[in-house]
Parts: structure tokens; sequence; C-alpha cells
């Protein structure tokens, strides 16, 4: 299953300059989803992180892999965003990250599902860029309905 920008912009919330996730290139449903994010030189944190040395923020690495996890659960439990519902990244564990992020990178990021129960998901998490490790975590989401 691949979804384009267009798609994902309909189970994720987020927009420019928050959306991280630019396509899907795999996913099963209530198993595991495989996107990435282009990085590219026009990203609005590189002004300041760093401006001679630019790295993506490791935080924004570990939510692009949380936005990948919310396109996931969306999209196994058929809800979506205008539906009322939203996922909140509710814990990082174990995060580790490997090498740095810089623009021209395609970041690719993969999600497992590890479990769920009552709107609590947890998945298993790693962002790598040409097949070497940038980051891995362990990220817990709750899906909430919101008014």
């Amino acid at each position: 299953m691949v979804m384009d920008i267009n798609e994902i912009r309909e189970y994720l919330p987020h927009r420019y300059p928050f959306l991280l996730v630019d396509r899907v290139t795999e996913l099963t449903l209530g198993e595991s989803i495989v996107a990435y994010k282009n990085v590219s030189i026009n990203e609005p944190f590189f002004n300041g992180h760093f401006p001679h040395h630019p790295i993506m923020p490791g935080v924004l690495v570990v939510e692009a892999l949380a936005q990948a996890c919310g396109i996931l659960g969306f999209k196994t439990v058929n809800k979506l965003p205008a539906d009322g519902y939203v996922y909140y990244l509710v814990a990082s564990d174990n995060v580790r990250f490997k090498r740095p992020v810089m623009p021209g990178d395609q970041l690719v990021l993969e999600a497992r599902v590890e479990r769920t129960k009552r709107g609590i998901w947890k998945f298993a998490c790693r962002a790598t860029v040409d097949g070497e490790l940038a980051c891995e975590a362990d990220i817990t989401c709750a899906e909430r309905k919101v008014a």
C-alpha cells in the first residue's frame, strides 16, 4: 500500500513546517509501515541548527517516526483526524542516535507494532539513511477523540 502526500495529509493533522512524512512506500495494517522524509536545506530548522553545519534535530527525527506510527494507527482502525481523532506521542523510550541526518538525505522511517490495547499503541521504530541506522526508538502513541 503506497500513500502520496495528498493521502498522508488526510491521515495526519500536521501541516508545514511540521509535516515530516513525504511518502509511504509500504503499509501492512496492524503490523508495519515504511515511509520517508526527504530532508532539504530549505527546512526552517536548519537556519539555527546549525547555520554552518546543518543537522536535523534529533527530536524531529523522533517526531517523524511518531508521525509514521500515527499513519499506521489511523489506517489500521480506519479513522481520520477529520473524524475528530488524534494520535498523541506519549512516550519515547530507548532512543539512540547513531548518525546525523543532513540536507540531501532521504530519511527512511520504519515502525512495527509491538502491541496495542485500548487505544495505546507501542511501536519499535528505526530511521535509516542509505541503509545506515540514524535512530532507533520504542514509541508509544495514544489514540484520542478530540472535540
